[in-house]
């Protein structure tokens, strides 16, 4: 993904989830995926996907068990 590509997907994000705080940060040596970050944590990946012709973003995010307690 080029700079461009990611930041007008961070900008979807930013208006989809009402959160500013949400940056995308390109992977070095990755050119088909972003990390997705809300302030400095970590939250998943960005995909782009272009394989059948139709060009989308799969966006994944893991949340572990221990994550919930702290809610």
């Amino acid at each position: 993904m080029n700079g461009k590509e990611v930041g007008r997907l961070e900008n979807y994000l930013k208006k989809k989830f009402m959160l500013e705080s949400i940056e995308l940060r390109q992977r070095p040596g990755a050119d088909d995926s972003a990390e997705v970050y809300i302030g400095d944590e970590f939250i998943g990946l960005i995909f782009r996907d272009d394989e059948d012709g139709d060009l989308c973003y799969n966006f994944q995010m893991a949340i572990l068990d221990f994550d919930l307690d702290d809610m």
